[in-house]
């Protein structure tokens, strides 16, 4: 009778097997099948959380004032791609919920409507001994951010030279503003409004050039002052002398809101 070498196994190691061979199986299933999900994220487009949106300003209307609100944009929110829009007055910008968020207000908070004012001012003039010979009011209207120029006077011609010969020589003419000249620029101010402005007055002389016969002499007196200006309160800028004479000129402005 012969043996046999290989002992018969039990029905229960038999089953433990068949359960192990099956567990092998599933988990290079599971990992495979993660594998072929990862893959296919890793495919997938990422969906961008950026959105766009033009705004368009209601209250700006120098290029100027885009240009500082443009650089504004930029420092506040970097990572935006902010793009302005000259013939629509109008900023496109592309950014994220956060910072699309944040160019919004400040948009809204830097295009705001600005005062409008009008400024007036009283030019007393005095003769040599003091005495009040006359006044003058000028009123302009200006805004903050913007200059206002007003003139008065006469243009005077000027011969700077002729060209050809003889009869056929013409004169070369440049045309000189005589009289008197305002230019008034605003800026925003915690107190109120700050002026900076000039005042000039000019006129031709009795005496001539000793350059050519027919080349004036001109006199010129400038004012140039920066004030702080509060609303409906003279404030004195300054005087100067009326070229030509003895006269004497004091100069205030009053500032008004307009709307």
């Amino acid at each position: 009778m012969k043996l046999n070498h290989h002992a018969a196994r039990k029905p229960g190691q038999n089953l433990a097997l068949k359960l192990a061979a099956l567990g092998i199986v599933s988990l290079a299933v599971t990992v495979e099948a993660q594998a072929q999900s990862a893959d296919i994220k890793a495919a997938e487009p990422k969906v961008s959380s950026e959105s766009y949106q033009t705004i368009y300003l209601t209250n700006m209307t120098q290029q100027n004032d885009a240009n500082d609100l443009q650089t504004a944009l930029r420092n506040v929110v970097p990572r935006a791609r902010v793009y302005y829009v000259p013939s629509q007055s109008a900023f496109t910008i592309r950014a994220d919920a956060d910072d699309m968020q944040v160019a919004q207000k400040l948009v809204s908070d830097l295009d705001r409507s600005r005062k409008t004012y009008r400024l007036t001012y009283t030019i007393v003039e005095t003769d040599g001994s003091g005495k009040r010979t006359g006044t003058q009011k000028f009123a302009l209207i200006a805004s903050p951010g913007s200059k206002t120029t007003m003139k008065q006077g006469s243009r005077v011609p000027l011969v700077t030279g002729t060209t050809g010969e003889n009869s056929g020589s013409s004169s070369q003419v440049q045309y000189v503003d005589i009289g008197l000249s305002i230019e008034a620029s605003l800026d925003g101010s915690s107190d109120g409004v700050r002026l900076r402005t000039k005042v000039e007055q000019s006129g031709i002389a009795d005496e001539k050039s000793g350059v050519g016969i027919q080349d004036p002499v001109i006199h010129q007196s400038t004012l140039e002052a920066t004030s702080t200006l509060t609303q409906g309160k003279p404030t004195v800028l300054g005087s100067l002398d009326v070229p030509g004479g003895a006269r004497h000129q004091e100069i205030e402005v009053v500032a008004e809101v307009v709307k």
